[in-house]
């Protein structure tokens, strides 16, 4: 069996489609899997939720092998990565905001297209600015792709998809106030795990071309991925922590077996109310 992972965020307390995803990645690695948490965001990160995060898992009788990784302890890995490609000059310096970035893609010869239309790419290098100004890392995919072409990769069931020009962009690695994008870290924390299936929700897909970009600028192993539909409710809408979506905790607090839950969302079966978001 692939070694798989689950890797919540500890922003709010985990729901049903957290539990799906939990009970997917459990059912494929053969029973269990690595756990991560994501805990990068220090504005968003509480330590309660971490313990909810436990409990629930216990719960469900879902368990995991291995130590627990914190991302919050792994800034000096996610830096390390980060010099390597400075280093190979596949990264630049963005000093643009948001409203920068809205005003040129907002104007008549505009690229809405793209989420960066690459203002800063073709700065020369200015340490000084560097050090006074706030500035952010972005990866510069057109450097990359003239070294090792577009990336691709195989899903569980066989497909092979293979990234187009207009699925990757610039995409930032690291920030002042946040040391490594949600991109950096997945792939390292992969690799450091020894994860050789990736299981997560297809909203994640398109987040597949850079990742696997960065695993061969990185020289990291290439797992397969598993993109599994969603679980909404009812009437279509997708469930969110800040929506207040039903949390597993309430439904213990219910009565709800768990261990009966987690195969019956491993069989695929949901309770009443709830319903698959099918992937794309």
């Amino acid at each position: 069996m692939p070694v798989t992972r689950f890797a919540p965020s500890p922003s709010g307390r985990l729901h049903l489609g957290h539990a799906f995803s939990a009970a997917m990645a459990a059912d494929a690695g053969g029973g269990s899997y690595r756990l991560r948490i994501d805990d990068l965001d220090p504005a968003r990160s509480r330590e309660e939720f971490v313990d909810g995060i436990f409990e629930d898992l216990r719960w469900l009788g879902l368990d995991w092998s291995g130590e627990v990784m914190r991302e919050s302890e792994r800034l000096a890995r996610y830096d390390a990565a980060l010099e390597t490609l400075k280093a190979d000059r596949l990264v630049y310096p963005c000093f643009c905001t948001r409203a920068d970035i809205a005003a040129v893609l907002s104007a008549p010869h505009g690229d809405p297209g793209h989420q960066y239309p690459g203002t800063c790419r073709g700065l020369p290098d200015d340490p000084g600015r560097r050090a006074s100004s706030p500035h952010s890392w972005r990866l510069d995919h057109r450097r990359a792709l003239e070294r090792i072409g577009l990336p691709s990769w195989t899903e569980r069931d066989g497909r092979h998809f293979s990234a187009t020009p207009d699925q990757l962009g610039d995409a930032i690695l690291a920030r002042k106030d946040a040391p490594s994008s949600y991109h950096l870290a997945c792939v390292l924390d992969d690799a450091d795990q020894g994860v050789e299936m990736v299981v997560r929700g297809a909203d994640l897909r398109p987040s597949t071309p850079i990742q696997r970009l960065l695993q061969h600028l990185l020289g990291l192993p290439e797992p397969t991925y598993f993109h599994h539909e969603l679980v909404g409710h009812a009437d279509g809408r997708r469930l969110a922590k800040r929506d207040q979506a039903p949390t597993l905790a309430a439904m213990r607090a219910d009565g709800v077996d768990g261990p009966a839950l987690a195969a019956s969302l491993t069989a695929r079966s949901l309770p009443l109310g709830f319903a698959f978001i099918a992937p794309t």
